[in-house]
């Protein structure tokens, strides 16, 4: 046996009083041989044997996870894992007993959630208002002003800044790819959420949405050069602009680990240009209309990214999927909803996503 981590002798302590350590060893995923000999696992367990007060031996398991490319390349990830595991293995008949769960600390020492519930996030606060009322402001009004331009370019240029850190992680990026549609939050589970008779959505229209996307995935493989920090989640509910004039913003959310391909936050706050102005047309031509435009002159200008256009399909079919969720809006009239997976449709239909296809919508 080789040193006991301290932490781990603590963990015994408590879960033992008066035990102590006998024996520490790893445990492989297989101890066959052969064809069938499996040799990774998604964690790194030791058996360890503990001497009880009385005399008595009882035999443990301490595991850790490690990050693979199996959905667990995120802490996260991994702590979601074993926190499942303390949560399920109750409930399965004749399972191993899940004792405790919790965290390892700098320096070793072993923190336990065994009798934690749900978990929290504590942040700053950002002063200002929320972008999203400005959009709605142009919507009402049918006009844009040059504040308003500027602040649509300044987040076309933060965005190209942002995405100018690419990341070489193959992996990673068909994770982001993976996630796009499988994910709760991504296609698969916006469209899991409209139910079976949402007007404008019938189910074999979402199914056709779906299948398309499907597709994509695989003409994204080959694409994971593209891989770039993201913010993941930036549309305008997710930006707060200070008060007063100027352009300076703060974030809020950043989400799906910050890493994708470049067209998922263009297309999150671009698509958001046409959804303010959908239910009310004649917003377009002198307000928001502008603001889509330019958001991708810029962009496309100040990354030298054309490439995102040959992308942008499925990245934006899923924002129009969301935009046309009865979950998240469900005062959208079914015309708005029936326009904007309309605009999905054609997207995903073409080799080659073109701003101008925009313009249909309001024809």
């Amino acid at each position: 046996m080789g040193e006991v981590p301290e932490g781990l002798s603590q963990l015994v302590r408590w879960l033992f009083p008066g035990g102590t350590i006998a024996a520490v060893e790893p445990l492989a995923p297989d101890t066959g041989r052969g064809e069938t000999l499996k040799v990774e696992g998604y964690g790194v367990p030791l058996r360890v044997a503990v001497r009880a007060a009385d005399g008595a031996t009882r035999v443990l398991v301490f595991r850790t996870a490690t990050a693979n490319a199996f959905g667990h390349d995120r802490r996260s990830d991994r702590a979601q894992g074993m926190l499942l595991a303390f949560d399920t293995f109750p409930r399965v008949p004749g399972h191993v007993e899940a004792l405790d769960v919790g965290a390892i600390l700098p320096g070793g020492r072993l923190l336990s959630l065994k009798e934690s519930g749900e978990f929290y996030l504590l942040t700053t606060f950002a002063e200002g208002r929320i972008y999203a009322e400005d959009l709605r402001r142009i919507a009402a009004l049918g006009s844009s002003t040059t504040a308003d331009r500027e602040r649509c370019e300044a987040l076309a240029r933060w965005l190209a800044g942002l995405h100018r850190e690419k990341i070489d992680d193959p992996d990673g990026y068909r994770r982001a790819v993976r996630d796009l549609l499988g994910h709760g939050e991504g296609i698969f589970g916006m469209v899991d959420a409209y139910g079976p008779s949402v007007p404008a959505a019938p189910p074999e229209r979402l199914q056709g949405i779906e299948q398309r996307c499907l597709a994509w995935r695989w003409r994204l493989r080959g694409e994971e050069r593209r891989l770039a920090r993201t913010h993941g989640d930036f549309h305008p509910f997710n930006v707060v602009f200070e008060d007063g004039p100027g352009a300076r913003f703060t974030l809020l959310d950043a989400s799906r680990g910050c890493l994708g391909d470049p067209a998922d936050d263009v297309t999150c706050m671009a698509v958001n240009y046409v959804f303010f102005a959908i239910d009310r047309p004649r917003a377009w031509p002198q307000g928001l209309a502008p603001l889509w435009r330019r958001f991708w002159e810029v962009y496309l200008a100040e990354s030298g990214d054309r490439d995102v256009l040959e992308v942008a399909p499925p990245w934006l079919a899923w924002r129009c999927l969301v935009l046309s969720s009865p979950r998240f809006y469900p005062n959208l009239p079914a015309a708005a909803r029936d326009a904007l997976l309309g605009l999905a449709e054609r997207a995903l239909a073409s080799p080659r996503f073109d701003p101008e296809s925009a313009e249909e919508l309001f024809r």
